[in-house]
């Protein structure tokens, strides 16, 4: 009997241990699936912009294991891809992440601009179009830029001056719209337009490239403005005397007076 108790004291005394060991502990962490997938790209992304291409993929595998077919991890693959050069891998997963029944503008516009830096700018206008048809894109404003740098690769010249017009009706601080506006104006032959979208994006750019400055001498030449013109002519030395654009200028300017003579 007393070895009989002995074993059923012992018995009560494992149960009881058992079922300490198994409710003393913190409670067991469930991760939503959205949430893990949102983490593990948001993870990937940092990589990316360290250029830790392996981790970035790693996290990646990891969040496409939870859901193969998520358009953030397809577009997030893309990027690595378009990074390490392997272009039919970006655009093949571009195109997977296209294929997703809600498909986010941002998405689009990522494809579309990595079309546009292949040179195919038909196709990467036609995206273009796309993103800027979505009224409620953060960043449609932005989209129009890139529509109207697309459509002025393809030689539509009007088109991309509405593109430009309607990005700065949303944004009108937008330095490329401006100064693609002031060489377009300029072209044109108004000088008062150019002159005005000129001015706007002197006011937002610190330093501006050379070619900016060329476009500034260009305008005070033709409102006969001396003193600008001098002031342009002064930083373009000082900047940008060896840019291939500078060089290229005044040999053209060079070429034009000889002409004239």
């Amino acid at each position: 009997m007393n070895a009989m108790r002995c074993y059923i004291a012992l018995l009560t005394l494992l149960l009881v241990s058992a079922c300490v060991t198994e409710t003393s502990g913190p409670a067991p962490v469930v991760v939503d699936p959205a949430t893990a997938i949102q983490q593990r790209v948001g993870l990937a992304r940092q990589y990316i912009g360290a250029g830790d291409w392996d981790n970035a993929k790693r996290n990646l595998e990891l969040a496409a294991e939870i859901d193969a077919d998520n358009p953030d991890v397809y577009e997030a693959f893309a990027w690595v891809y378009q990074s390490t050069g392997e272009y039919e891998l970006a655009e093949s997963n571009f195109r997977s992440a296209l294929q997703a029944k809600k498909v986010a503008s941002r998405v689009r516009n990522n494809f579309a601009a990595f079309l546009y830096s292949r040179g195919r700018f038909a196709e990467a206008a036609s995206q273009f179009e796309l993103v800027t048809a979505d009224s409620l894109y953060s960043e449609r404003p932005k989209a129009f830029v890139n529509l109207g740098l697309a459509q002025l690769q393809l030689g539509q010249r009007q088109q991309a001056k509405d593109s430009f017009v309607r990005s700065l009706a949303m944004d009108g601080n937008n330095e490329i719209a401006l100064l693609e506006l002031t060489q377009l104006t300029l072209n044109e032959g108004d000088v008062v337009a150019a002159s005005g979208y000129y001015s706007r994006y002197r006011q937002r750019v610190t330093r501006a490239p050379a070619r900016a400055l060329i476009l500034g001498v260009e305008i005070a030449r033709l409102r006969g403005d001396a003193d600008s013109e001098a002031s342009h002519l002064l930083a373009l030395r000082n900047l940008y005397s060896d840019a291939p654009i500078y060089r290229a200028w005044q040999a053209a300017q060079r070429e034009q007076g000889q002409q004239r003579q």
